[in-house]
């Protein structure tokens, strides 16, 4: 089956109108950085992360631009009451952000142009809709006339009126109708003049939807082949940028509209507006980016990622600690590879495309069809973890039942069809975006004092096991050492530490 994806502006799935080798142009809304990024900031970066990685490893040749909006009504508001100027609030924000991404390995974003950096764009393409009839001034405003646009509202699927009565719009006694929405904001008394600029309507700043046709076009093209976003942009944000930009270039704007779910959680919606948010960064310290971003894969994007029960401050959402539990799967199979093959699984050699995996064993082959027939329904990314997780299980269950874990009984063939599955599976979380490796202080290389600490306890617990083995049967010590050994498990396992017995020796981690 080719490549299936959902548009919000057909309503249906449709083959994908580009072919491997083709140039795909995406264009996804980033944030208004007016404070840190919480968790339903990343996404839609993990999302269309993972659609560039699927979309580049069938051959396409992807761009992707993210915008950044660095001039806002929510910047000016905030840098005031912080005391600190919109540029620096701006800047400080963005770095919070770009920090979040590369956490949760989110690399392929090409661009991120930022508004304040592409205003001439954004007037060039105002005065044009105003010469056209499309756009009027309205002292010192600039308004888009959405009854001067015959499909407005095309991208919701509904009238103009139906739009103005399901959602808050801004109210101007300059605006010929309700639903007009503002191309260009003229200065209000008060504000700063690092927010103000030129134009031949007045001192002013762009609106918000302007920023996002501008940027676009000016990076990809009158016509993207994807535009995407979360389901709360859909109106007004998209559909305004959509008008405008067909207006502007009388083009489609774009062939494919994208809108991904939003995080729920059992008492509510997560929302900075009620205060009820997980920052990124607070996260970060209960799990690891690799965790946060499979929370977020295992579910299809365009339905809603359930949270589950949190309160601010309480810790880890049930939600996210449930995929924590499910990832260590990922994580214990990956340091297993490492024993097994004797090659850290990061290190293990990717195939090589079609050729590699056409070598694959019937069962190996299998799974990588059924992940491709998941990621081509839609990027159902929710499936193709659901093989992931199969394909572990098999090859865990492949190396108890041929003891792979011992050197002196593995057998070759299993060891070889068993490497190829550590290859294959590699390469899958690699089009996820998940490297399965646990984090440091797991895996006792984050902390030397720690790691050596642990190591002495494991040591002085191997010594007291090989005395009690070597002890006799009516030896009153026997029971006494194999009794210290057990304790030092127990006392362990209370501070959140596992042992694990292996013929190559103990290993532990937390949790």
């Amino acid at each position: 089956m080719p490549l299936q994806v959902y548009s919000t502006l057909t309503r249906k799935k449709e083959p994908f109108h580009k072919r491997p080798g083709e140039p795909v142009s995406m264009y996804v809304c980033g944030p208004t950085v007016y404070k840190p990024s919480h968790i339903g900031h990343m996404v839609g970066p993990v999302i269309f992360d993972t659609v560039k990685r699927y979309l580049t490893h069938l051959g396409y040749q992807v761009t992707w631009v993210v915008n950044i909006t660095d001039v806002d009504d929510k910047l000016i508001k905030a840098a005031k009451e912080q005391n600190t100027t919109v540029p620096a609030l701006a800047a400080r924000m963005t770095d919070d952000y770009y920090g979040c991404l590369k956490a949760l390995n989110v690399t392929g974003i090409d661009h991120f142009p930022k508004a304040t950096e592409h205003v001439g764009g954004m007037l060039a393409m105002i005065g044009g809709l105003i010469d056209k009839g499309y756009a009027y001034p309205a002292g010192g405003d600039v308004y888009f006339d959405v009854s001067k646009d015959a499909d407005y509202g095309k991208l919701c699927n509904r009238d103009p009126e139906q739009l103005e009565a399901g959602s808050r719009i801004e109210v101007s006694d300059r605006k010929r109708n309700p639903g007009d929405f503002a191309l260009w904001k003229g200065a209000k008394p008060g504000e700063p003049a690092e927010v103000q600029f030129d134009s031949p309507w007045g001192k002013g700043r762009p609106g918000w939807h302007i920023e996002c046709s501008a940027m676009a076009t000016k990076l990809l093209g009158d016509t993207l082949d994807i535009h995407g976003g979360g389901l709360d942009l859909q109106f007004p944000h998209h559909e305004n940028e959509l008008a405008q930009s067909e207006s502007a270039t009388g083009k489609d704007f774009a062939r494919v509209w994208m809108h991904n779910g939003l995080l729920k959680m059992k008492s509510g919606k997560m929302a900075g507006s009620i205060g009820n948010v997980l920052n990124v960064a607070d996260a970060l310290k209960l799990v690891g980016g690799d965790v946060l971003r499979f929370f977020i894969l295992q579910t299809h994007y365009r339905s809603p990622i359930d949270l589950g029960d949190w309160e601010p401050g309480a810790g880890i959402p049930t939600g996210i600690e449930s995929a924590k539990a499910a990832f260590e799967t990922f994580t214990r199979f990956a340091e297993r590879v490492g024993r097994v093959t004797g090659t850290p699984f990061a290190e293990l050699p990717a195939l090589t495309g079609p050729a590699g995996a056409a070598t694959l064993t019937l069962s190996n082959a299998d799974a990588a069809r059924r992940f491709g027939e998941h990621m081509d329904d839609d990027f159902n990314t929710g499936g193709a973890v659901g093989v992931l997780y199969e394909l572990v299980r098999r090859l865990n269950r492949l190396a108890d039942e041929k003891k792979l874990d011992d050197p002196a009984a593995a057998a070759a063939p299993a060891k070889a069809e068993f490497r190829e599955g550590a290859v294959l599976v590699r390469d899958l979380a690699g089009i996820l975006g998940l490297t399965l490796a646990a984090p440091a202080a797991t895996l006792g290389g984050g902390d030397e004092l720690v790691s050596g600490l642990m190591q002495l306890l494991i040591d002085l617990r191997a010594n007291l096991r090989a005395e009690a083995k070597g002890a006799a049967k009516d030896n009153p010590l026997k029971k006494a050492l194999f009794d210290q050994t057990d304790l030092i498990r127990a006392r362990l396992g209370a501070l959140g530490v596992t042992l694990e017995d292996r013929p190559t020796g103990t290993t532990w981690r937390v949790g």
